[in-house]
This record gives C-alpha cells, structure tokens and sequence, in this order.
C-alpha cells in the first residue's frame, strides 16, 4: 500500500525541554499503524491506547487522510521519562491517498484501543485486469 498511498511526518515544534538545553531533541513518538492491502479495500490499523474514542478524528482534505487524536492527561503536563514510545496528548498521522482510493468509501470504528479505518477502493482499482478476447 505504501506505493498507493504515501506517509507523511508532520514535523512538531522543537520542545524547549531539559533535553534540548542539554543538546538532546526528544524525539516525535506517533502511534503506530499497519496498512493492509486488500482486493477491494485498504485497511489501516492504529493502536491508540487511552485516547477517548470521542477524541479521534478521522478526515480527507483533497488527497489527503489526517487521523488525528488528543486527551486530556493527569497530573504533570510534562513527566520526567526515561523512555517515552506511545503519546502523551496528541498524535497525528497523515497519509496520501492514490487514484485507487474512493475518498467517499471510508468508514472508521474504534474498539479495544483500536483504530480501524477502512478505505474502499475504487472500482476501475479493484478490476486492474480485464480480459481481451483474441480473434
């Protein structure tokens, strides 16, 4: 799927934590996904542990997917982590969606911390080959 549809980092804005005084850039955790390539459809699955399903955004702006999610976090805004994997308020992921992807067939449904969005593909995409009767 990687050909058909693109990733794209959103690059943050420089935090001006302990770490950059001391030269260290806290590196951009993002929730991962895995994107399944199907005959009519593409698949895309996030983990998102502890972000309300109320709180997820899934969008298209032109060619572009945005899913997006923030919570509200407990006690220190800014904890003192020695390794830090997943996100803490927010994420966003973005992907560019090809000529095969049928913008209006996409459906998304949260469960277990789960995000699985669905993008239909479309149908010139889900017949690539077409039979030619030779004479």
């Amino acid at each position: 799927m990687h050909r058909h549809m693109k990733h794209r980092h959103r690059q943050g804005r420089r935090e001006q934590s302990r770490y950059a005084r001391m030269g260290f850039r806290r590196p951009k955790h993002n929730i991962p996904v895995n994107i399944i390539e199907h005959d009519t459809e593409f698949i895309l699955t996030l983990h998102a542990p502890s972000f309300p399903r109320e709180q997820i955004k899934v969008t298209v702006v032109e060619d572009m997917l945005y899913i997006s999610g923030t919570r509200e976090i407990e006690g220190d805004a800014h904890p003192n982590f020695l390794l830090q994997e997943y996100p803490i308020k927010s994420f966003e992921r973005s992907f560019e969606l090809s000529h095969r992807a049928d913008k209006q067939n996409i459906k998304a449904t949260y469960k277990d911390s789960i995000l699985t969005v669905k993008v239909g593909k479309t149908s010139a995409a889900q017949h690539p080959e077409i039979d030619i009767e030779v004479e």
